[in-house]
């Protein structure tokens, strides 16, 4: 299982750096999926999206006997398989345009993720009901901080860009 804890901090930072290489410009474009977010903003998000997802595999490899560690993980891992379905999917497919994050969702979160939580029913770790509630639970608290990460991100811009 240790294995497949680092697959998915592969997995997300791979997710993640694709998204920050082009997201911020794909925002720009009139779209009801992302509103315009700048290079900075974005940056900072995804720097302490990532880090709080690879602090939750961490704990989580560290006391695994710790259900709370467990929940914050899967939540992480159940999320990033909606993620990849919603926004990315549905944006591609709706604007008939790629969304950045994509290829990595569907070619790496999905299948890693599915594999995580496979492997963690088979070894009798979860039930259902904390997948599904430790999906809901960190997916809407992740939404919920994103706007407020854009907010601080754009203020403390500690990134120089060149177009």
């Amino acid at each position: 299982m240790d294995y497949l804890v680092i697959f998915f901090c592969f997995a997300i930072t791979l997710h993640n750096i694709e998204e920050a290489i082009w997201l911020p410009k794909w925002s720009q474009q009139a779209s009801k999926f992302q509103k315009s977010v700048t290079p900075s903003e974005f940056h900072f998000a995804v720097i302490v999206i990532t880090t709080l997802a690879y602090l939750s595999a961490f704990s989580y490899l560290l006391i695994p006997e710790s259900d709370f560690a467990k929940w914050i993980f899967i939540g992480f891992v159940g999320s990033m398989i909606f993620n990849a379905i919603f926004p990315h999917l549905i944006a591609t497919v709706l604007m008939k345009k790629y969304a950045p994050g994509l290829f990595t969702g569907v070619l790496l979160n999905i299948p890693i993720n599915s594999l995580i939580i496979y492997q963690m029913f088979e070894d009798d770790l979860i039930l259902w009901k904390e997948l599904i509630i430790s999906t809901l639970v960190i997916g809407i608290s992740l939404l919920a901080l994103i706007p407020l990460l854009f907010k601080i991100g754009g203020k403390i811009s500690p990134f120089t860009y060149i177009d």
